[in-house]
């Protein structure tokens, strides 16, 4: 599968922004899905994903209550709806396809397929 992430830009402190992540080829919805970020000079770490259902959903304690992860399996993609967003999310965001079951969905090995990121930056 490939993945196809925009929506990213400069928003205000405060303000709202939705990424969405498309997918190419068969099977979406057998696929656990996430999103990752990566600030400049940091390591990359866990924001939310999604179970193959959408029924079960699981956030960073960092973003809990101001992201939310949503997918629409008939149309292949992932959306991220941020809100409240403030200067430390400023950061490159990616999503993150496996279609095998996994373990800790908090950890980046745990995903084969990647899209390229969208910059995502907050200004105070």
């Amino acid at each position: 599968v490939q993945l196809q992430a925009c929506g990213g830009g400069l928003v205000q402190a405060g303000g709202y922004l939705k990424l969405s992540c498309a997918a190419s080829g068969r099977a979406f919805s057998d696929y656990t899905l996430a999103w990752f970020r990566q600030a400049p000079g940091k390591e990359r770490e866990f924001v939310a994903a999604i179970r193959r259902s959408g029924s079960s959903t699981y956030y960073a304690d960092s973003v809990k209550g101001r992201f939310t992860i949503s997918r629409d399996n008939a149309n292949n993609t992932v959306y991220l709806q941020m809100n409240s967003l403030n200067p430390e999310d400023t950061a490159v965001y990616y999503c993150a396809a496996d279609r095998r079951y996994i373990g800790n969905y908090r950890r980046v090995s745990e995903y084969f397929y990647w899209g390229q990121g969208t910059e995502v930056t907050v200004s105070s």
